[in-house]
């Protein structure tokens, strides 16, 4: 990757930018060049993502960072996991941990956490209205996650959910069955193309009775539950007070049963590996939805015992469910900036400015796949404009999957859940209750199906109205003792 140096007028009317925030708190902060103000940030990235971060950071120091007197270090925690048990140890100050850092990456989850010990900065103090308006205006409202109102996460990279597919598989079964990517815009369309797919792939062997193919899977199955609940009109938390009061929907629950754990026990969606994306590069889907920032892990190729074979890529919009609202899902984790001196607390937040700059976060998300967080920054020609000017090679997944977030935030809401006391555990009820009973009833009726029942017949009693009913019962019990 290749980085323009700033002008020296580019570098002057970003540092009156950088310094004009009409704050008390920034006025009154001195730095000195020649003794610069060292910085620590952890984040989660690796790979390619860490070395986008690592080369801006660079780029930071030896520019604006050089010119105010900041120094900025960095340290990959390994993934989303291991930051958060660094973080936690840290501040809590386990035998062993290092020091707590200046800023570190967070979910909303952890962030509460630390502020509920006093711990981290109010990044009001730092920033003028005129610039927390030039950032998009849900991104903001996630990062103030206590009752006082005040900012604690600066957004920094954000993501959504697309709906990511095999051109190559799908364009066969389309051509012979008539279906259409219209279909796909629901999850009710989802769920009836799956099971014309499962049909279709049944009967090129009509000598072997029930080894249809799945069609779909998808990652975040908590987030199903979240923004399924509010795209069909209902909060699934009530926030008052960092309390969370369940609002369960029974109608909206039996309309994710219907169109996941129904279709999942019949063999018309799957999930095996890790990620979907591992799940299609072995051939047991073709079809998943999952987050923007891990589009490009779709494979290039699918290894069966039958060889291997290369696919093409097709990327629609996440599918909601029918009669329901345009939400989309806001996820992805941003910074926080924890108490320390007024140097290194305002040389943490002129970092994360300058790091937040549209140019300069378009080149992030140009090899991490996140979203931008400013508002002028979600255009496809300001996207072409930093890519032109950087000469960088970006990957069409990549590319097309920051294109297809561009236009749907032209029709959609972004949504997030706020943070609460027990959110974790909660979530974790959300992600693994529906998604674990469905795989181990599939094993299930795949034992019958061997022993010759028919599809219908096998499971007929985990589909039937009394089966949702303890599902119902025993989600709602579970959801309530995690948030008491």
């Amino acid at each position: 990757m290749k980085f323009r140096f700033l002008t020296l007028g580019c570098l002057f009317m970003t540092l009156l930018s950088i310094g004009g925030c009409a704050n008390d708190k920034t006025g009154s902060v001195k730095l000195d060049p020649d003794d610069p103000t060292h910085i620590t940030i952890w984040h989660y990235y690796n790979g390619t993502q860490q070395i986008a971060f690592d080369q801006l950071v660079e780029e930071f120091n030896r520019t604006e960072g050089k010119e105010l007197g900041i120094y900025v270090e960095t340290a990959s925690q390994g993934n989303v996991n291991d930051l958060e048990t660094s973080v936690l140890a840290a501040f809590n100050g386990e035998v062993g941990s290092d020091a707590p850092p200046d800023i570190f990456s967070s979910y909303a989850d952890t962030a509460y956490t630390i502020e509920q010990m006093d711990m981290l900065v109010d990044l009001d103090e730092y920033m003028s209205k005129e610039e927390l308006d030039t950032y998009v205006d849900s991104f903001i409202e996630e990062g103030r996650i206590s009752s006082d109102g005040k900012l604690r996460i600066f957004p920094t990279a954000k993501s959504s959910e697309v709906f990511i597919m095999s051109r190559t598989d799908w364009e066969p079964f389309a051509e012979e069955t008539g279906a259409s990517l219209d279909d796909l815009a629901t999850m009710e369309g989802v769920a009836a193309t799956a099971e014309a797919y499962y049909n279709w792939t049944d009967a090129k062997t009509p000598d072997i009775p029930n080894d249809g193919k799945a069609f779909y899977g998808r990652d975040a199955m908590a987030n199903l539950f979240i923004i399924g609940s509010q795209q069909l009109g209902v909060q699934l938390f009530k926030l008052e007070n960092g309390k969370a009061s369940l609002q369960l929907d029974k109608n909206v629950m039996r309309k994710i049963w219907d169109t996941y754990y129904v279709p999942y026990v019949k063999g018309y969606f799957a999930s095996y590996g890790r990620f979907r994306s591992d799940d299609v590069k072995i051939g047991e889907i073709i079809a998943y939805t999952g987050s923007t920032s891990s589009a490009n892990y779709f494979p290039d190729s699918v290894e069966t015992d039958s060889g291997t074979k290369d696919i093409d890529y097709l990327i629609l919009p996440a599918p909601i469910f029918e009669g329901g609202e345009n939400y989309m899902v806001q996820q992805g984790a941003g910074m926080v900036v924890t108490k320390s001196t007024p140097e290194r607390e305002y040389a943490s937040v002129v970092f994360l400015k300058w790091f937040t700059q549209t140019d300069n976060n378009l080149l992030f998300s140009c090899t991490s796949g996140y979203m931008p967080v400013k508002k002028e920054a979600f255009s496809k020609e300001r996207l072409d404009s930093v890519i032109e000017g950087n000469e960088l090679n970006v990957s069409g997944k990549t590319y097309d999957t920051m294109i297809s977030c561009f236009d749907m935030t032209q029709v959609s809401t972004f949504y997030t859940d706020k943070a609460f006391e027990n959110g974790a555990a909660a979530r974790k009820v959300l992600e693994y209750n529906l998604s674990d009973k469905a795989a181990s009833d599939r094993e299930a009726v795949l034992e019958r199906l061997a022993s010759g029942t028919s599809l219908d017949d096998a499971v007929s009693d985990f589909t039937d109205s009394q089966a949702f009913e303890n599902w119902y019962n025993d989600f709602q019990s579970a959801l309530i003792d995690a948030i008491s």
